[in-house]
């Protein structure tokens, strides 16, 4: 291994989780999850960030959110907390969180997760951000392989991510290097539905996911 690549290998990262204010959160679960939305997408939200803090690749994770619910709970888990900033949709607030982790740490490469990963494995985020130091940006594409699950950049890029829509095509088109790294499927499963959570659950989702998920099925289950 090259004094580069060894480098590239032990890069540390700040990763931007942005996270919805929860009476907007997971609105195509509002059929299926009922009562317990916003507590589902308070969970989802809380083992994501819990997983990636726990990752030896991660120095600091920035949570972007204007709901002080779960602003506090993610403050508690360790996790940095700034405001919607500048409040004009998902990606410039992605941008000015990244700004904040260039700040805090400028030999940092920087980083977008989505906040739906409730089945995030440490280990296998390492393995992907370690792939992901080996290009100037890097995305993985979701697990329906239309959306993206993490963009990144390393120290001195420019952060421009493209999420919304077919975003693992729009992160193509700019030139990010896709990042299909064998065994990460936790990094690339994301929960809008709820077919989503049960695959999930089948990875083994973090604990808070996993009470509420309990509850969701209650309201499935013939009495």
């Amino acid at each position: 291994m090259s004094t580069a690549q060894r480098a590239a290998h032990h890069l540390q990262w700040s990763l931007v989780v942005p996270v919805k204010v929860l009476a907007r959160a997971k609105s195509r679960m509002s059929a299926s999850a009922g009562p317990h939305r916003q507590a589902l997408a308070l969970a989802v939200a809380a083992d994501t960030v819990a997983a990636a803090l726990r990752c030896d690749r991660v120095r600091d994770v920035i949570v972007v959110t204007d709901d002080p619910v779960p602003a506090a709970e993610l403050a508690a888990l360790g996790a940095r907390v700034v405001p919607d900033e500048p409040d004009a949709g998902l990606n410039p607030a992605l941008v000015y969180g990244a700004v904040r982790g260039r700040e805090l740490a400028p030999d940092s490469g920087v980083g977008a997760i989505s906040a739906d990963l409730p089945a995030l494995r440490p280990d296998e985020l390492a393995r992907v951000l370690d792939a992901a130091a080996g290009a100037p940006a890097a995305f993985v594409p979701d697990a329906a392989g239309i959306g993206t699950t993490l963009y990144t950049a390393r120290p001195g890029v420019p952060f421009a991510p493209a999420f919304g829509g077919d975003s693992r095509a729009a992160h193509r088109a700019r030139g990010a290097r896709e990042l299909l790294v064998p065994d990460t499927a936790s990094v690339r499963r994301d929960v809008d539905t709820l077919p989503d959570l049960r695959e999930a659950l089948a990875l083994g989702c973090g604990p808070r996911t996993t009470a509420v998920a309990r509850l969701i099925t209650a309201l499935h289950t013939p009495a």
